[in-house]
């Protein structure tokens, strides 16, 4: 079982700075604070995982930088969490309203399948762009993306909304690669100022970080809400023959109670959308610094092919294979809720301006958990809190089965506990997985968070992909997600067992 150690993983032999430049050893270690520490100026008990020597021969470098304080590094974070807050306040509500709005010849659902299908390529090569244009820049530029994508729907017309969403499946997952490494680069990098445990610090900073993140569909959907429920008339009636068609019997085509809000209301939300994610962007840009990131220093004409070898590498390494249900879950549940849950649960029985209401509960639930679960994983461990997130999550999925839409009921209600349910679960996939790889692959961070983005792409694609022919029950698709839930919890536990014999 020694294969399972990180360390073997394609450790860099040189530090490299966000624009891909080696270091000197001295100058790595002099004038970037994010240097892998020693174990020994860690605590007791501390892993020697996270020990590198990667300044030993190193390449010379003629970038200096100079080392982060303490505060730069929180202003950095707080600056990586408001630029994700912002454009995903836009896009995030936006994918949830695809199903309902876009709802012709299953336009919206189509485009959210581009964006996770091209996701999915992006993943691979994201080392590579990053390696080109650093971690700061491939997340600004990569949000930008974004707005194109918003900008369409003001014309949701198959020749508008497929090539952007192509253009921002493929910003992506160079996006969210870079998110992780810059996050846990900046978390090892404090740890070693403060004197500390790194995978303390990796859980603070992604609890902060999802916080904020989860926090966009409090503002997004609150606000569609406000705009769509302004002057709008009663949702028509739905008998019990209309009803049963909603839920697990549901496909999105029938017994929709759907008040159209019109363009000029759809219009005004789509402008502030458009604002937030130009904002998103511009805070990405002239807020966050440039750092030092460690990964693998290859020749150039080399460079492509050896990073979408080191990503395929990864996929066959027992820590990663054995995760891998477990990130296309993360991907599969999100897009269940996104498309199906609003579609199919809450537009079909209680209306398309209530969605945003319900997603709003989700957001809040989503948010604060992932703060609490960053702080309290230290004291309770990894392992209880992926217990919970997969326990609650198993009973959300029993409930929706066995939930029937009745007439004359208000049952509206049940709809926001299930909402409840969902987002702490959904809470502890996007924490712990963030946190599981920071600490297993410090040293092939960009590579390991392409895996992660690669295979939950797969989910959302998959989701998404069944669903544009609007004719799978969600019931089938529900009964994938308990399937898939069981196997990836069972793959996780075996894969703490074997953490816990090699003693990391």
């Amino acid at each position: 079982m020694a294969d399972l150690q990180p360390s073997g993983n394609g450790i860099a032999e040189a530090p490299a700075d966000d624009d891909g430049n080696g270091a000197t050893a001295a100058d790595a270690k002099e004038s970037s604070p994010l240097i892998l520490p020693s174990s020994t100026s860690k605590p007791s008990g501390y892993s020697t995982n996270y020990t590198s020597s990667t300044t030993a021969n190193a390449p010379s470098s003629r970038n200096s930088f100079r080392p982060l304080s303490k505060n730069r590094h929180w202003k950095n974070l707080f600056g990586l969490a408001t630029a994700f807050m912002f454009t995903f306040t836009a896009y995030g509500s936006l994918q949830n309203l695809q199903s309902s709005l876009n709802y012709d010849h299953g336009l919206g659902l189509a485009s959210l399948s581009v964006i996770y299908g091209c996701l999915t390529v992006s993943c691979l090569i994201a080392p590579v762009i990053i390696r080109c244009i650093g971690t700061k820049w491939t997340i600004a530029v990569s949000l930008a993306c974004y707005m194109f994508y918003t900008a369409a729907n003001f014309y949701p017309e198959f020749y508008t909304l497929i090539p952007t969403a192509a253009l921002l499946g493929f910003a992506a997952g160079p996006l969210w690669a870079a998110q992780g490494t810059y996050l846990t680069t900046l978390a090892i990098s404090l740890a070693d100022v403060v004197n500390d445990v790194p995978e303390t610090v990796i859980n603070q900073f992604n609890g902060i970080f999802f916080l904020f993140f989860q926090s966009n569909q409090i503002w997004g959907n609150l606000l569609s809400s406000v705009i769509f429920s302004v002057n709008t008339t009663r949702e028509r009636y739905l008998n019990q023959t209309d009803l049963w068609k909603c839920g697990v019997n549901g496909t999105g085509t029938e017994g929709m109670n759907y008040d159209d809000p019109g363009d000029k209301k759809t219009n005004l939300l789509l402008t502030f959308y458009l604002f937030f994610g130009l904002l998103g962007a511009a805070i990405a840009a002239v807020f966050m610094d440039r750092i030092r990131s460690n990964f693998v220093r290859l020749p150039e004409t080399k460079y492509l092919a050896n990073h979408l070898l080191e990503v395929v590498r990864l996929m066959k390494t027992p820590y990663i294979s054995f995760l891998i249900p477990l990130m296309i879950y993360s991907g599969f549940e999100q897009a269940y809720m996104a498309g199906d849950f609003t579609k199919s649960f809450v537009s079909c029985t209680i209306g398309i301006r209530r969605v945003g209401y319900v997603m709003i509960v989700y957001g809040v639930t989503d948010a604060i958990s992932s703060f609490v679960i960053g702080r309290v994983e230290v004291h309770i461990g990894r392992k209880l809190i992926f217990t919970a997130g997969g326990f609650v999550n198993l009973l959300v999925i029993l409930w929706m089965l066995l939930w029937r839409a009745k007439e004359g009921v208000n049952q509206g209600y049940q709809l926001y506990l299930m909402a409840v349910g969902w987002g702490f679960a959904d809470a502890v996939w996007q924490t712990q997985i963030s946190s599981i790889l920071g600490v297993l692959m410090p040293q092939s961070q960009e590579a390991a968070f392409a895996n992660f983005r690669f295979w939950q792409a797969i989910g959302f694609l998959v989701s998404f992909g069944v669903s544009v022919s609007n004719s799978v029950l969600v019931l089938y698709k529900l009964f994938a997600l308990l399937g898939l839930l069981v196997i990836s919890m069972i793959l996780y536990y075996i894969v703490e067992c074997v953490i816990r014999r090699e003693g990391m």
